[in-house]
């Protein structure tokens, strides 16, 4: 908490200056928080337990406020895929099961890292996916 909500502030606040912007910050901060809110909401309300610690919310909302609601959505998906893949090499090697606990944050922080230097260029090659079919 003590990073994460001024975070959250200070990349709303940058915005008003620098890139992503205002909108896309409070877009972006919503869209990550909220997204992991509701994935932790519905976990609880299936099994009966915490499956997203508060942090991992709060982390992701300060990654939208700084770079936006296109790039957390980037960070999500990259920061899932490395979740899932080392989750998988773990059971696999039988060093871990379904039931550990892998710490998210670190793969938001990855996620976050790589989409601030290439997500702009993915977003771009994404969205001319669809400009194809039109």
């Amino acid at each position: 908490n003590l990073i994460t909500l001024p975070g959250i502030a200070a990349g709303l606040v940058f915005s008003l200056a620098f890139p992503p912007g205002v909108l896309d910050a409070v877009i972006g901060a919503v869209v990550g928080g909220g997204v992991l809110w509701l994935i932790g909401e519905a976990y609880y309300r299936y099994a009966g337990q915490e499956g997203m610690g508060g942090g991992d919310v709060k982390m992701l909302a300060m990654v939208g406020a700084f770079l936006g609601w296109k790039l957390v959505l980037v960070t999500l998906i990259v920061s899932s895929l490395a979740g899932s893949i080392l989750g998988v090499v773990l059971i696999a090697s039988r060093r871990g099961n379904m039931k550990q606990a892998l710490p998210y944050g670190t793969f938001l922080a990855v996620g976050a890292l790589f989409a601030s230097l290439y997500g702009e260029r993915i977003v771009d090659w994404y969205a001319g996916l669809y400009a194809m079919t039109l």
